[in-house]
């Protein structure tokens, strides 16, 4: 079993907000592999489901982001897991819009989601870390991630999340490099033609050749007659 859990702040004031794209993803995954309905259940809501043969726990905690570490200790204790049957997904500042990254362990670089994870499980989780961006100074990070997503991020936003939800049953069996090609497709999807990269020289298109215009005869020089009239009447009867 695997417990997969998404990070972010209760309540429709939050639900646009860059902090909240982790309860984006589980709530899309949910919905596309027809989880069960949404319950309230360890200080947070669960839904169960299958991803491929892995049976898995999607868990929203609903102590605000800073706790989110009590909700998932709860379930944890509940269902028997360990650490590294727990994955995160989580708002990454260091990543480009669009990029996602698995990652076992590690330190949680600030972020309050993950530090109160620490406290409570340990640092042995894996995480999915979703590039939002960086507001470009430190002094900007808490009013950047507690704000919506712009109109001009939707694009990528929903590839992303689409690419979470096409690689999450990988991810449940332990590969993240299959999730991450998952990702990766919808993102950066192959170009038509199936080339994905720099047009070679094969593959070139050629212009069509063109047919000149007809030209007007090019006209000889007129060159003065030197000969004698006997030649002239000699040439006439030839």
């Amino acid at each position: 079993m695997k417990l997969f859990v998404g990070l972010g702040n209760p309540g429709a004031k939050y639900a646009g907000n860059r902090h909240n794209i982790g309860f984006m993803v589980v709530d899309r995954i949910a919905e596309e592999a027809g989880f069960a309905p949404w319950r309230a259940k360890f200080q947070g809501k669960v839904s169960e489901g299958k991803l491929g043969s892995e049976k898995v726990v999607l868990l929203k905690p609903e102590t605000f982001m800073n706790l989110s570490g009590q909700s998932v200790g709860e379930a944890m204790r509940f269902y028997k897991l360990d650490p590294a049957d727990v994955v995160v997904f989580h708002d990454e500042l260091d990543l480009a819009p669009g990029k996602a990254r698995v990652k076992t362990g590690g330190g949680h670089a600030g972020h309050n989601g993950l530090r109160s994870m620490h406290q409570h499980i340990g640092a042995d989780y894996d995480r999915v870390r979703l590039g939002i961006g960086h507001p470009g100074h430190k002094d900007r990070v808490a009013g950047y991630v507690l704000s919506d997503f712009a109109k001009a991020d939707q694009d990528w936003l929903d590839d992303l999340i689409r690419g979470c939800v096409d690689g999450a049953a990988a991810l449940a069996a332990g590969d993240s490099a299959k999730f991450g090609n998952a990702v990766g497709l919808r993102v950066n999807p192959p170009r038509s033609g199936g080339g994905g990269g720099k047009p070679n020289a094969k593959h070139t298109e050629t212009a069509a050749p063109v047919t000149p215009k007809p030209t007007a005869p090019k006209q000889d020089s007129v060159q003065p007659d030197t000969r004698s009239p006997f030649e002239k009447l000699k040439d006439k009867f030839k």
